[in-house]
């Protein structure tokens, strides 16, 4: 018995399907290796609910600020991602799942600007967040000093009030050296403010005049107002309180009444009309004030005088009477000789 090779099988099975008509012939199947696709292909497509977020940076005054960095941090904490605004200010991240994210900025990028504070982020699916984040101006820093406007001595005790325009941005108060430091707020490259007194060092006159001065950002600026002492006037010393009695009491004048020549008697002014006089500086006087119709008192005793002019006119009374008597005794005489003629 022949016994037919492998190869020669499937003719003779067509053979039999083709007489009796019931086989069917299908080609046997054969195992062939698939190339694997390549999995960094699929890794590198974002995920369809997948977000980001867009950054602008800017200054107060409306400029771009190129070179500030950034930190993007996870709800977990962990870092997702980082970077450095472009020359129009912009940073972007993307392909962030959604959540809550704590964007940082660690450097202005610019020595006359402030960071900002740390913000969250919420990043919603297939959206992007859109922010603009202004970095403030640096403070400028402020010295108060306040002087004697004579000596220039430095003042405690000076509160001065800076601001711009109707709003008081720093108030300052010189301590024990007369001096006192600030940060006062600026808003652009080049500010113009204000300063006022608002009290004066003890024994000292209140600057009223208003001042303005001119700061940058960051700079240096040093404030000085100056004051006048007050004017005292002097108390009076226990020496020269003046006094409303007289230092001096009056003399009781010692002249006594003199006759007179017809035989009254007269009398001297008594120091009862006598008053005080005001001097020049205000105290009254101890001499008595001279009685109206007499004589100035000069000093010397008058009494000699009054003497010798009465006895004059005693001497002179006598002898007129002498006289008289004489003429009266010698009229009969002439009589009698009359007659006897």
């Amino acid at each position: 018995m022949r016994i037919s090779s492998a190869r020669s099988l499937p003719v003779a099975v067509a053979v039999a399907a083709a007489v009796t008509g019931t086989l069917t012939w299908a080609p046997a199947a054969t195992a062939q290796m698939t190339e694997p696709t390549p999995s960094a292909a699929v890794a590198d497509t974002p995920q369809p609910d997948a977000g980001g977020i867009a950054i602008v940076k800017k200054d107060p005054a409306g400029d771009v600020l190129e070179g500030a960095a950034f930190l993007l941090l996870d709800a977990t904490g962990q870092e997702a991602g980082s970077g450095n605004t472009d020359a129009q200010g912009k940073l972007t991240f993307t392909g962030l799942a959604p959540g809550v994210y704590r964007l940082k900025e660690t450097t202005s990028g610019s020595p006359l600007h402030d960071v900002v504070a740390d913000q969250d982020v919420i990043v919603t699916p297939g959206a992007t967040a859109r922010l603009t984040i202004v970095d403030p101006f640096k403070p400028a820093q402020v010295l108060l000093k306040a002087k004697d406007d004579k000596t220039g001595k430095l003042l405690p005790g000076s509160t001065v009030n800076i601001g711009s325009g109707e709003t008081t941005l720093l108030t300052l108060t010189t301590g024990l050296k007369g001096t006192a430091t600030g940060e006062l707020p600026v808003s652009s490259r080049k500010a113009e403010f204000w300063v006022k007194q608002v009290k004066a060092p003890d024994g000292y006159n209140l600057y009223k005049p208003t001042k303005t001065f001119t700061a940058g950002p960051g700079a240096p600026v040093t404030v000085t107002v100056t004051n006048a002492k007050t004017a005292t006037t002097p108390k009076p010393t226990s020496t020269e309180k003046p006094t409303d009695k007289p230092t001096d009491t009056p003399s009781t004048p010692t002249d006594k009444p003199t006759e007179s020549a017809s035989g009254g008697s007269k009398t001297n002014p008594t120091a009862t009309d006598s008053s005080i006089v005001p001097s020049s500086d205000g105290t009254d006087s101890a001499s008595p004030k001279t009685p109206a119709g007499s004589l100035a008192h000069t000093g010397a005793d008058a009494t000699p005088w009054i003497l010798g002019g009465a006895g004059l006119l005693l001497v002179g009374g006598i002898g007129a009477v002498v006289a008289a008597r004489r003429h009266k005794d010698s009229e009969p005489d002439q009589d009698e000789n009359a007659e006897t003629n």
